[in-house]
């Protein structure tokens, strides 16, 4: 079964560098981490020397030394094989469980450069957040890992062809209809199942949608265990399990804090929020004014929205019954934010890995011209609106208005259409008059998420 997940090629890259660091992969519990590191360790016939810290407490006395001669013993000892031998890859998993593993990194790439070493673990935010040592700052790198994407799900049905033709799709050339097809099918069941790696492989060894939703409940009951590791006491840790089912309700819809909770203050659900955030099982999507970028020093982060870690987990808590989802009227999967979840948590990992997921949208209130753009990105100099649409059709007023203000000449739109490129020049009603806004529109559909990036540049 075909599980490749596209970080493989990063590492591939990281592996080979000259002046390689220590990695380490953040994500939230069960996107896949310690797999990757395996799947890759495989691919590229490496001895894979994998230490699970939780299973090893005393270790952190031992990394607590800083004496790479006795870790190097230590560890060796445990997987019994030499860590200096070719070929070797030293996994430290659960890093988390050790915290001065994370200082010990340091010493790795500056005693121990050949010794090539991957960390992960769950809820490892929190140890980097609250940490009382001194982390190895320019030693060591981070990539981000997300649930797999739209493409990569494709990959584990077995559909290299549909990969390879939109991988190789260039804008005007005509898309055939059974493309189209079939992709719409494959986006419905992806809707249903996530990105969620065992859910995944449940689906793809049974197409079954309800072994992959039994998955959903099992992973959604251990993010629920975990709560209790993190939340400040009882009062917390209720406002945490009503926040993680409030949010896949309302995804989409811009949130204030007491749309949140009536029953606590804006610094108590903030807390709590950030606790969510920080699990990774919460992205935060901040208003920014988008005037040039960076688009993130720009944000007002009272007005927010947000999006759940994974949209078939979003769709298992809120209870959505699968059976309507893939047997499709064609709006349904723009009702209740789905399709803004898929397309949102694709933008989120759209950059290179090294990069930390980050989001934003543009909101305009005022007595006249209300507007809403769904999604901003930065694309080198490119300052790029993002509107979804349900159907096939719908009104594009907020992304003309922004392309107006913000004088960005490419727009984006995500609907069920086929895609295409088109120029267009329209008539803008301002207090200042008429106002003429040419812009160049890129329709996509939703399924071509994944080759945003690639089109945007050409």
């Amino acid at each position: 079964m075909n599980m490749k997940r596209i970080a493989q090629e990063w590492l591939s890259k990281w592996i080979t560098h000259p002046h390689r660091k220590p990695m380490i992969i953040r994500g939230a519990r069960q996107v896949g981490k310690s797999t990757l590191v395996r799947n890759f360790a495989i691919e590229h016939g490496l001895t894979l020397c994998e230490i699970n810290l939780e299973r090893h407490l005393y270790l952190d006395k031992v990394f607590q030394t800083l004496n790479m001669d006795m870790i190097l013993k230590e560890l060796e000892g445990i997987v019994k094989t030499s860590l200096l031998a070719p070929n070797s890859l030293l996994f430290l998993d659960e890093i988390q469980a050790a915290p001065a593993a994370l200082a010990a990194l340091r010493y790795f790439y500056e005693e121990c450069p050949h010794v090539p070493v991957i960390a992960a673990g769950s809820l490892l935010e929190f140890t980097l957040n609250d940490h009382t040592f001194s982390m190895p700052v320019g030693r060591i790198e981070y990539s981000y890992l997300g649930p797999m994407n739209f493409t990569e799900f494709l990959l584990a049905l077995g559909e290299t062809y549909l990969v390879q033709e939109l991988e190789n799709y260039t804008l005007n050339q005509p898309w055939p209809e059974s493309h189209h097809l079939q992709l719409s099918d494959h986006l419905r069941t992806y809707m249903s199942v996530g990105g969620m790696p065992e859910a995944v492989l449940a689906y793809t060894e049974t197409r079954s949608i309800e072994e992959a939703q039994r998955v959903h409940r099992s992973i959604l009951d251990t993010y629920s265990d975990d709560f209790a590791k993190y939340a400040l006491g009882k009062e917390t840790l209720l406002l945490i399990h009503h926040l993680f089912k409030f949010i896949p309700a309302h995804l989409g819809n811009r949130i204030k804090y007491v749309h949140l909770s009536s029953n606590h203050r804006s610094k108590e659900i903030k807390m709590a929020l950030s606790l969510l955030k920080m699990a990774t099982l919460v992205h935060l999507v901040e208003h920014t004014h988008a005037a040039g970028i960076p688009l993130d020093v720009q944000t007002v982060p009272s007005i927010f929205k947000c999006l759940f870690l994974d949209g078939g987990l979003a769709n298992t808590l809120n209870g959505v019954d699968w059976t309507r989802l893939t047997r499709l009227p064609q709006t349904l999967i723009t009702e209740g934010g789905v399709a803004e979840q898929f397309i949102g948590t694709h933008l989120l990992y759209r950059q290179h890995p090294a990069i930390k997921p980050l989001l934003h949208f543009w909101v305009r209130d005022g007595q006249t011209q209300n507007a809403e753009v769904d999604f901003v990105i930065s694309e080198g100099s490119q300052v790029i609106p993002i509107e979804i649409k349900s159907g096939k059709s719908g009104r594009l007023r907020s992304l003309q208005l922004f392309s107006y203000l913000r004088k960005s000449p490419l727009t984006v739109r995500f609907d069920l259409n086929p895609p295409s490129i088109a120029s267009f020049e329209h008539v803008l009603q301002t207090p200042e008059g008429s106002q003429s806004v040419a812009y160049r529109l890129l329709s996509l559909p939703l399924y071509m998420v994944t080759q945003l990036k690639r089109l945007t540049q050409t």
